[in-house]
């Protein structure tokens, strides 16, 4: 597959990231702006039950502190609403980081093979079809050992990155 192949495939598979990923901020936002409307009331409703609680009867006190559980149940929803959806966006965005590896190594790996190819061609006109042969093997077979370790294949820079966002 050529270099334009890879990037196009690799382009097409993230053109709605970026509106998954605003939506999903969004989400964030909207659970985070409910919550602290949940904590203003809760603070109104706690202030009302300590400012009156000597002249409340016990029905009105009761129906506060339910009140009060309720809303802070409701911010425990947002709450975890909004770290699923964390854990969402960043299998997203997770599954789209191995997936370019994946194919930056196989990118390599082609590019590798390729060179290999045209360096035989080259050895086989110069030096005869049988030992061009040999170490067209012998090639190919180091190429192939080295597609089967994937950090090989992986520029120590996105190695890196990989290592510092698992973490």
């Amino acid at each position: 597959m050529a270099a334009g192949m890879y990037l196009e495939h690799y382009l097409d598979s993230i053109e709605n990231l970026p509106f998954e990923l605003q939506r999903n901020f969004q989400l964030m936002r909207d659970l985070d702006q409910r919550t602290e409307d949940l904590k203003v009331e809760i603070d109104k409703l706690a202030g009302e039950y300590v400012s009156n609680a000597r002249t409340l009867g016990s029905e009105q006190k009761l129906q506060l502190v339910r009140q009060i559980q309720s809303a802070y149940s409701k911010c425990k929803e947002f709450g975890d609403d909004k770290v699923q959806l964390a854990m969402q966006t960043y299998e997203m965005v997770d599954k789209h980081i191995r997936r370019l590896d994946t194919d930056l190594a196989r990118f390599e790996a082609d590019l590798k093979e390729k060179q290999i190819e045209s360096s035989d061609c080259d050895s086989c006109s110069s030096k005869g079809k049988k030992k061009g042969r040999i170490q067209k093997e012998k090639k190919t077979a180091r190429t192939r050992s080295k597609v089967k370790t994937s950090d090989d294949d992986i520029p120590k820079n996105v190695q890196k990155k990989m290592k510092t966002s698992h973490t």
